[in-house]
């Protein structure tokens, strides 16, 4: 179905900085067309359905939907330059639809992570779990919640495609971009398969950490996002190329930053406890080079940061083992690492020819995407 034509011009001189707002719009829009179907189901059903609605609607910058919105104009969508014409309110339904993949991502990364908060909340299988509690009802409270969440995460899987296949695209757009959209599921849950092996073994490969941020993080959050919106405005192969180049360095650059706050940034901002990273054990490029380095300058320390990560639990030991690996220069080869991904993703778009006023508005958010935060 095609938008009013009023609501089309309007998404046609829609900056950057408000697509968060209007896919927040869309989200809404799409919660509340399920409520009669989910209400037909059970109430048992609705009052899980509501903690994923508040999941979705109440945290999250809505980056991915910022990038593939920014794909599809980058790619010359609004100016109908590669002869297709595709509804702009479409377009921003479907790229909406990435924020069900990213709460499926993370409802189950935090079972698997026995996380207790997300964004200074409790995660959802532990406010399911209060109120199994609460009501009093039957069986382990623990594994109720857990249960619960799974199938909240499992739902908002199918919504994303749900919300993706009808969200107004043509079938020629669908199908120019039914491969990185098959692709991007794969590989988000194969990066999480591959992030809980490397922690299970204990691995230390800077490589295969790397692997966990392109595939678990960085492919879904940019690269397939960009990917998506300019295959719906029917790029050439070298302009999805330049966009992947682009997606791939300042995604992973994303990741690195997130890395070095699960370690030392401030629970206000990350909404977790401070070292969380440290605590759940994982296996990540900060961690790799801490260890190499301390190999080298102070076996000890190195001893030391083995045998805490993914067993210490105790908020001083956790700050110990955080200041071995700031004592290393781990952190500064990390930032290192971003500031030349940084470079190197924007030289994707120069490279390739991307207009100017694209590559200054990418060049903005890859900006916002690594910055240092304390």
């Amino acid at each position: 179905m095609s938008a009013p034509d009023n609501q089309a011009k309007d998404l046609r001189q829609l900056s950057l900085n408000d697509v968060p707002e209007e896919a927040q719009k869309l989200l809404a829009q799409f919660f509340n067309e399920q409520e009669e179907k989910v209400a037909g189901i059970g109430r048992p059903v609705t009052e899980a359905v509501s903690y994923l609605r508040d999941f979705v609607l109440n945290g999250g910058k809505r980056v991915r939907p910022l990038y593939g919105w920014a794909g599809f104009v980058g790619a010359g969508g609004l100016k109908n330059l590669n002869g297709t014409n595709e509804d702009p309110q479409a377009v921003l339904r479907a790229v909406s639809s990435l924020e069900f993949i990213q709460a499926c991502a993370l409802i189950h990364d935090d079972i698997i992570d026995s996380s207790d908060t997300r964004r200074g909340n409790p995660t959802v299988h532990r406010a399911v779990e209060a109120a199994h509690q609460e009501q009093q009802w039957t069986g382990d409270s623990a594994h109720f919640g857990e249960s619960t969440a799974i199938l909240v995460g499992d739902l908002a899987l199918v919504w994303a495609e749900d919300m993706w296949r009808y969200s107004g695209l043509s079938h020629a757009a669908l199908d120019r971009a039914a491969e990185p959209w098959r692709a991007m599921r794969t590989e988000v849950i194969g990066g999480q398969l591959l992030d809980i092996s490397l922690e299970a073994s204990g691995d230390e490969s800077p490589e295969l950490a790397n692997a966990v941020n392109r595939f678990k993080t960085a492919a879904y959050t940019i690269e397939r996002p960009l990917h998506l919106g300019a295959a719906i405005a029917g790029a050439s192969p070298e302009v999805i190329e330049a966009f992947r180049g682009y997606g791939t360095d300042i995604g992973i650059a994303f990741q690195l930053r997130d890395d070095l706050l699960g370690v030392f940034g401030d629970p206000s901002e990350t909404g977790k406890p401070a070292g969380d990273d440290l605590r759940e054990g994982k296996r990540t490029v900060l961690l790799a080079t801490a260890l190499q380095r301390a190999d080298k300058s102070d076996p000890a320390a190195a001893a030391q940061l083995r045998a805490g990560v993914g067993t210490e639990t105790n908020p001083e030991k956790i700050a110990e083992l955080a200041s071995i690996i700031a004592s290393t220069g781990a952190v500064e080869s990390i930032e290192e690492q971003i500031s030349t991904l940084t470079v190197s993703g924007l030289k994707h778009l120069t490279d390739a020819g991307i207009e100017p006023q694209v590559t200054e508005d990418l060049h903005k958010l890859a900006i916002r995407m690594t910055e240092r935060r304390k």
